[in-house]
């Protein structure tokens, strides 16, 4: 018998929004041990490493529960029902820095923070880009920008550059 598991009793949702939905589940634990855990479903999105001449396009946007500005690399939840995942990426990378790639890369998936979200991320490195333009979504405010790549690493190295999502891309896509 596998000895980690937890197995549901029963599930009860306390909230359901736009982003997500919230439970309230009772488990019982492999020890037998009976426990609440209180989850966050999150359907996933997906992370865009690229560069055009030596510089990796970013965005640089306020973000709400921080209360910061954040330099991020493009990214976006899968909102659309029977979207593919690498359809989701092709779709943010144009909105975001309004350009299209012709090789994609997928580099696999990070879960954001598995004590409580089931959010998953998928993870792309674009290359072979060509410039369109950038259509944001209603509702959504950021500056697209292109940094030298030696300059972004020297941003997550001196903490300019905090996302969890964009510095495990750029490890996976850089091999940092």
């Amino acid at each position: 018998m596998e000895k980690l598991f937890e197995k549901t009793i029963n599930s009860e949702e306390i909230y359901n929004g736009r982003v997500f939905i919230i439970t309230r589940d009772n488990v019982e634990l492999s020890n037998g041990y009976k426990t609440i855990r209180e989850v966050v479903h999150h359907k996933g999105g997906v992370v865009i490493a690229s560069e055009k001449d030596g510089k990796i396009l970013m965005v640089k946007q306020f973000r709400y529960p921080t209360k910061e500005v954040l330099y991020e690399l493009p990214a976006g939840k899968l909102d659309k029902e029977e979207e593919e995942i690498l359809d989701a990426a092709k779709r943010e990378l144009e909105e975001e820095t309004g350009h299209t790639a012709n090789t994609w890369e997928p580099l696999g998936f990070i879960w954001t923070s598995p004590g409580f979200c089931s959010e998953k991320l998928y993870l792309f490195k674009a290359s072979d880009l060509t410039q369109t333009h950038q259509h944001l979504d209603e509702g959504e405010v950021l500056d697209y920008i292109a940094i030298d790549r030696e300059e972004v690493f020297k941003m997550v190295k001196d903490g300019r550059i905090n996302d969890s999502k964009t510095i495990s891309a750029l490890m996976k896509a850089y091999k940092l």
